[in-house]
């Protein structure tokens, strides 16, 4: 499998696949020439020094700590009469739990190993000649070679890949160019993604964020954008009240895809939070980290890359996204703590914190979304709460559902896919925190059980539809990142699960 790396202002481009051959056990070799020989393949995947390795391959092994454990890897120069300028070892982890996401690692890892290495092209060995994991292996060095370096001017050459193209050798070329298309779609799905978040928020506001997704009406999606006058008309003060301090007019960005066989069928529903960038408002945040707030709008970003996806790939399901896209700002126009306003739900809420208002962003769009489109479920996407990265950590996104089977589909998606999740209770006696003395609630519960309330909140505006919250603000950026498969930055995560969601549960 041949692709050329990702390159200063490039997505990626699909990769062509050949017959390569092959020499050695799972492992990489990069050379300015494709290396031409012919021996069978061997996976030893974890295993006592030296196993399944011979000659030279089992010397150097032997005088080193390499051992095949997962992620471990072990550069050396390649022997004589071996074509390759350098060969890598590539830990794979326990034969009998490896997978097709051991494959993406693996193959990501072996890409790091040598990227800036000067040389051009590597080549990496799959298992046995497998069509799948092959496909998955370039899958990973796809999202392994993301960068978003557009803005880099005096970078010098040095740290710049050197990698151009990647070749992925597999026994079952044929099988392995029918696997692969729909994961170029996704890969290039998640890239979108990464980029959107990756944008810095005087470049990234909510009409320039809507104009990037209406161009993604050349993939077959139907895009609509709705402005500040239509959001009025519509009765949702709660998502107009945060970016009423801005000068970046509000959007509400509605992707349609229809897919499916009959075109009026119960679509699936999509929903992100989109606050391009939050300042805090009036109960402003500490200077300190502020700058990483351009990614509070992971969450749609997170949307966007999946209806690129079901589209890109020509899902055979009815799906619907929907953006709230914002500027949360402290101006003189600016919403205050102890304001009141009116949902399009009719419901009213008092503003305790005008930090907390990724909520009242979702709640019109969730209202507005099973209002007009009444969904099959909904499933909301946001960088919500603090509480969460303290709750879970930096690997595990909070999920909160009214619904086992739903939830039980997104645990499972998000197993086979490697973005984590962890299911968290919605009690009903923790609604009392959320009482407003003034007003049907408040917009915040206190310290307590932060990221429960939160999704409590938002629960009042699902109106019993099957529902699920996906609380993504410790897995939306990565700084360092410990997967392979994702560089520093934006992550993209909630495209990949969500896409397997999809195709798993709801297509056909």
């Amino acid at each position: 499998m041949r692709r050329r790396a990702r390159q200063p202002r490039d997505a990626g481009r699909p990769a062509r696949l050949s017959k390569p051959t092959r020499e050695f056990p799972w492992k990489s070799s990069s050379s300015p020439h494709p290396p031409l020989s012919r021996r069978s393949p061997r996976w030893p995947g974890s295993c006592s020094r030296g196993e399944a390795l011979d000659g030279a391959l089992a010397q150097a092994a032997a005088g080193s700590r390499f051992t095949g454990a997962k992620g471990q890897t072990l550069d050396i120069l390649a022997p004589q009469g071996t074509d390759a300028a350098r060969l890598v070892l590539v830990g794979a982890g326990k034969r009998d739990a490896f997978d097709a996401l051991g494959a993406e690692h693996a193959a990501a890892s072996a890409y790091a190993a040598v990227k800036t290495s000067g040389l051009g092209l590597l080549r990496i060995e799959t298992p046995n000649g497998d069509a799948d994991l092959a496909a998955r292996a370039a899958l990973g060095v796809r999202l392994a070679c993301y960068r978003f370096d557009k803005y880099r001017t005096k970078e010098p050459a040095e740290k710049k890949p050197s990698i151009v193209k990647t070749q992925v050798a597999t026994g079952d070329p044929d099988g392995a160019l029918s696997a692969f298309p729909p994961l170029a779609a996704l890969a290039d799905a998640v890239s979108f993604s990464r980029d959107l978040v990756s944008e810095p928020a005087n470049v990234l506001y909510p009409a320039e964020f809507a104009r990037r997704v209406k161009e993604l009406e050349r993939l077959g999606l139907d895009v609509e954008i709705l402005g500040e006058d239509q959001m009025k008309a519509l009765g949702m003060g709660s998502l107009l009240g945060v970016g009423q301090g801005s000068v970046r007019e509000s959007q509400l960005v509605v992707i349609r895809w229809n897919g499916a066989q009959d075109k009026n069928a119960q679509p699936v529903a999509f929903i992100g939070k989109g606050v391009c960038f939050d300042t805090g408002g009036i109960s402003i945040k500490p200077a300190e980290g502020m700058e990483d707030m351009k990614w509070d709008m992971g969450g749609a970003g997170a949307v966007a890359g999946l209806m690129y996806a079901l589209a890109a790939r020509k899902a055979k399901v009815n799906a619907v996204g929907i953006l709230g896209l914002v500027e949360n700002m402290p101006d003189g126009n600016a919403q205050r703590p102890g304001d009141v306003v009116t949902s399009m739900s009719g419901q009213t809420i008092e503003v305790i914190n005008t930090d907390a208002e990724g909520r009242l962003v979702l709640a019109d769009a969730i209202w507005y979304c099973q209002d007009r489109f009444k969904p099959k479920f909904m499933v909301d996407l946001a960088t919500l709460t603090g509480a969460i990265i303290i709750s879970l950590g930096n690997d595990y996104a909070g999920l909160f559902s009214n619904n086992d089977e739903l939830a039980g589909h997104l645990l499972a998606a998000s197993a086979t896919e490697g973005e984590p999740l962890w299911r968290l209770p919605l009690p009903d006696q923790y609604n009392k925190q959320l009482d407003s003395p003034i007003a049907d609630m408040k917009n915040i519960g206190g310290r307590p059980a932060g990221s429960i309330t939160a999704a409590l909140f938002i629960q009042k505006f699902v109106n019993g539809v099957p529902w699920a919250h996906l609380d993504i603000a410790s897995t939306a950026w990565k700084k360092p990142s410990i997967v392979p498969t994702i560089p520093d930055g934006a992550t993209g995560y909630g495209v990949r699960l969500l896409n397997r969601m999809v195709q798993d549960r709801y297509e056909g």
